[in-house]
């Protein structure tokens, strides 16, 4: 009998990485998940080989009406959602008299206002749901993780609008909770530290994406080799994570096991806590 026996989710951002790590878990547990990416191809392969019953919905979420389209998508295809992850994302890194509107925009938009516009998309069935269940005497209880990183509670040079999107997560979290605790729906983050992905590979490979938007930039993936040296020794642990280590607490958060908690940002960084506070 897996966690998530029963249940469906919405993963965004599944088709690589901690996304893609989580999806397969979750299917692993039993769970039915809808598997996003900006890659149509990419995500349907993805789909293709998780181990379970999956949905895809491809594109870019920040654009007008992606969001409300997602969650209808998934709807459509599982009856109902019982869970999501706000993961998509990704980094277009800079310091601050060098940035630009348009990057520092890119991060709001991708990190802070998609997960708001999902949740929002989610409100009517999720609310109605939940005063139907309270008027019959039941308690069922759905889940919200949004993914945030600790260059939002401690802040990072060079990513000025990465870490003030992802602080902006940590709002939007702890105020949905307080909105939605009466509807037994638990809102919780998850703040990684340096966990290897392609985000987080050496800049030197010389990977690139094109940015979410109209601009269609094209944006360097990973951090310098000589940065990842130094973040690793920084990690009590001695290494970063593997994304099905970053995988495991969303499991948690999104399991029974963690229906009183609530409103909470959970630090999955190997123990490092340097920055601006400890």
């Amino acid at each position: 009998m897996g966690l998530l026996d029963g249940k469906s989710a919405i993963i965004t951002g599944s088709a690589r990485g901690i996304g893609r790590a989580t999806a397969e878990l979750f299917a692993g547990e039993g769970a039915r998940v809808l598997v996003n990416d900006l890659d149509g191809d990419v995500a349907e392969e993805a789909a293709k080989e998780i181990d379970g019953e999956t949905t895809v919905f491809a594109g870019d979420l920040t654009q007008p009406g992606a969001c409300d389209n997602l969650v209808q998508a998934g709807i459509d295809a599982f009856g109902s959602i019982d869970a999501v992850v706000n993961n998509a994302g990704y980094t277009w890194d800079g310091v601050l008299h060098k940035m630009s509107d348009e990057q520092f925009q890119a991060m709001l938009d991708i990190h802070t206002v998609v997960p708001f516009r999902v949740l929002r998309a989610l409100a009517p069935s999720w609310r109605e749901a939940a005063k139907s269940e309270k008027a019959e005497g039941k308690q069922v209880f759905r889940k919200i993780v949004n993914v945030s990183s600790i260059s939002g509670t401690m802040g990072n040079a060079g990513q000025v609008n990465y870490s003030a999107a992802k602080a902006g997560v940590t709002g939007l979290t702890k105020t949905v909770a307080k909105e939605w605790g009466q509807f037994n729906i638990n809102c919780n983050a998850v703040a990684f530290g340096f966990v290897e992905t392609r985000l987080t590979q050496a800049k030197e490979k010389g990977e690139t994406m094109t940015a979410a938007g109209e601009s269609g930039e094209k944006v360097e993936l990973g951090i310098p080799e000589q940065m990842r040296s130094m973040a690793s020794m920084m990690i009590p642990l001695g290494r970063p994570a593997q994304p099905e280590e970053a995988a495991g607490p969303v499991l948690f958060l999104c399991s029974d096991l963690a229906n009183y908690i609530h409103g909470q940002v959970i630090n999955v960084t190997g123990g490092q806590f340097t920055g601006m506070y400890s």
